[in-house]
């Protein structure tokens, strides 16, 4: 089934101060559409008007994905069958990744809808190439289990894996949670196993730092309450 609606996947900014890693082009896809799924109604909002300070606003039908559940994605299905040109814009970064935007994007595949990824910043790729790590073999497997014995195993569990294939391990965490999951990397992983953490990416504040865990374990620096991203290689 082919119908005349279009999605388009608008990249947003991880950190507010560099709106530079939003290409020009953007603005002339957001004018295109009419209608938006957001992951956040105020953070989307704020973002578009920074790029284009013209917008108004109300003009525009707004959606908000929580898990997309039943009845947003049946308006998204709706909307799309009477040929609406509809943008998804997640709170950060790009929509689909890490992001519940993928299950719209998924029905609209399902619908034979044209789909248009557009470029932008995306903090798994950006940590991924400034890591030094594997980036032909890598997983990214999000968040690691809360209960700190099933955290633990897991992460011996994908030590061993980057041990004997070469894969590079990535995962996120709440950012309130960091330095609980750094000390489970510190107590569960080999001494000469790499670590990355990407924190603060493209913002002022940015670090993104390789080292083994047995040299993080002398600096100790915090990372609670930053966005970050950990990359993980026992090869």
């Amino acid at each position: 089934m082919n119908v005349a609606g279009k999605v388009y996947l608008i990249p947003s900014l991880i950190a507010e101060e560099a709106p530079e890693t939003i290409p020009s082009y953007i603005v002339t896809i957001v004018k295109k559409c009419t209608v938006f799924f957001v992951e956040n109604e105020r953070s989307a909002r704020r973002f578009l008007k920074s790029i284009w300070k013209e917008m108004i606003i109300d003009d525009y039908e707004w959606h908000v994905v929580h898990k997309a559940e039943e009845e947003v994605k049946n308006e998204f299905t709706r909307l799309l069958q009477s040929g609406k040109i509809i943008g998804i814009i997640s709170e950060a970064g790009c929509p689909g990744i890490a992001d519940p935007g993928q299950i719209l994007v998924d029905a609209a595949q399902k619908m034979g809808v044209s789909v248009k990824p557009l470029v932008g910043p995306n903090s798994i790729l950006l940590a991924l190439m400034a890591s030094g790590m594997n980036g032909q073999h890598f997983r990214f497997s999000g968040y690691l289990p809360i209960d700190s014995g099933e955290r633990a195993r897991a992460i011996k569990a994908y030590e061993a894996e980057s041990a004997k294939t070469g894969c590079t391990q990535i995962f996120i965490e709440t950012p309130y949670r960091n330095n609980q999951l750094l000390d489970t990397f510190f107590k569960t992983c080999q001494g000469s196993t790499r670590l990355c953490i990407a924190a603060s990416i493209t913002s002022p504040e940015e670090l993104i730092q390789t080292k083994t865990i047995n040299e993080w374990k002398k600096e100790r620096t915090d990372f609670n309450k930053k966005p970050a991203i950990f990359l993980m290689s026992a090869n």
